[in-house]
């Protein structure tokens, strides 16, 4: 009896269509924080379907741990630094050899949790720098680069779900996600007719970082995020990771000026 599969079988054939428009061979993506938990997963990700993947971070280069691939590249790159930003750009063939065909804007900080009316200044505004900041400035290269070469590009913005739904304790983090979404929106209107598409992910609570330490640690935060949580556990970094490969392939390309939501649900409707 033939026990082979069936390669031509209907289902095959429609996984076969599936995987070559997931296939990002021949892509060069540039994401900022990738040296994060989410960071690392989305790195993972985007190469293992054959992304070339140029991370920016600040880790000095001997100490900067990546997924063992030969398709990752590395360069340290202080995103609130316009020249520095402008140079880690710029020069992409010399480090990546290429151009990037995408950049995600991935970079953020969230700082510690604190009352809305005693939140510390200068961490505010170091939640700004680099969220926003460093959002627009590495936005801005690569929109200048691609203009430049009339190429088109794919600007990946990461937002989150507090933009829509406040969290207590991160007011300016949520106000700075919020900015972001518009930064994004901005940058679609305005570069579309040059071919250059801007779309934004929005994660939920992820099971990273000081998420994940919080959740395993202090029964009050686990008892408010399983609450504000519809589908009740963490995200995991691998759900975003997933988001990030689908933005980034064919199958998302007639998207721009739009937010990926893939939070669990946790946007639906208020905490409280």
């Amino acid at each position: 009896m033939n026990t082979k599969p069936d390669v031509a079988s209907p289902t095959n054939r429609r996984d076969a269509r599936m995987r070559s428009r997931l296939d990002l061979t021949g892509h060069v993506v540039l994401l900022t924080g990738g040296l994060g938990g989410l960071g690392r997963a989305i790195i993972e990700r985007l190469s293992e379907h054959g992304a070339i993947v140029g991370v920016l971070d600040t880790v000095p280069e001997d100490r900067a741990e990546l997924p063992s691939h030969p398709r990752v590249r590395y360069r340290r790159c202080d995103v609130t630094n316009a020249e520095r930003v402008r140079e880690a750009v710029s020069q992409s063939i010399d480090w990546l050899g290429a151009r990037p065909t995408i950049v995600c804007c991935h970079a953020g900080v969230v700082g510690d949790a604190h009352p809305v009316e005693t939140f510390p200044l200068q961490t505010f505004h170091t939640i700004q720098a680099v969220n926003v900041t460093g959002s627009f400035l590495v936005a801005r290269a690569a929109a200048a680069m691609w203009r430049e070469h009339n190429e088109p590009g794919h600007l990946i913005f990461t937002t989150s779900w507090v933009s829509d739904v406040p969290w207590p304790g991160i007011a300016p983090y949520g106000a700075s996600k919020a900015a972001i979404k518009s930064l994004m929106r901005s940058f679609a209107r305005e570069l579309a007719p040059y071919r250059i598409r801007s779309n934004a992910i929005s994660p939920g609570i992820v099971g990273v970082g000081m998420a994940k330490r919080q959740w395993d640690t202090d029964p009050d935060y686990r008892a408010r995020a399983e609450r504000a949580i519809p589908l009740g556990h963490l995200q995991t970094a691998e759900s975003v990771a997933d988001a990030f490969l689908f933005l980034c392939s064919d199958l998302a390309s007639y998207m721009t000026g739009s937010t990926l939501v893939v939070d669990g649900g946790a946007g639906l409707f208020p905490l409280d």
